[in-house]
């Protein structure tokens, strides 16, 4: 595939298929996969009352204030993804967080929604619904 034939494909990428791509890279820990269809100015959005709660804007903010912190504070923290719904332009991953926390030792396993939108091939906004409180409880010794 030409560079030019590899450009057109990209373009043609459904939402599903970008937020797809985005979650098998997340399986192999590859932070650059995870955030190459993330748009400059991404709204990237984590739940009240999260360790990492609050809304990121921009690829390097996310990475600075959510994946660093989860690999900081947690072992092997990872979202499984159960099930992936193509609504057109926004799709939702549901799933499970799993971790154990470095401080408290104890095991996390929450449910988790993640809606998401992509606009023009790029993700545009993200936003996060799980159980605060079973992640709250695991941090705790």
């Amino acid at each position: 595939m030409n560079m030019h034939q590899n450009e057109e494909h990209h373009l043609s990428q459904s939402a599903y298929a970008i937020i797809k791509a985005h979650y098998a890279a997340s399986a192999k820990a590859d932070i650059e996969g995870m955030m190459r269809d993330v748009a400059a100015d991404v709204r990237w959005t984590e739940m009240q009352g999260f360790p990492c709660a609050g809304t990121w804007i921009g690829p390097q903010q996310v990475i600075d204030n959510v994946f660093k912190v989860l690999a900081k504070d947690w072992i092997n923290y990872r979202f499984e993804l159960e099930q992936l719904i193509d609504a057109g332009d926004t799709v939702i991953g549901i799933g499970n967080y799993l971790a154990q926390h470095r401080q408290s030792g104890k095991a996390l396993n929450a449910r988790v929604a993640h809606v998401w939108k992509v606009e023009k091939q790029k993700i545009i906004a993200f936003e996060q619904f799980t159980d605060t409180l079973l992640v709250a409880k695991a941090m705790i010794d």
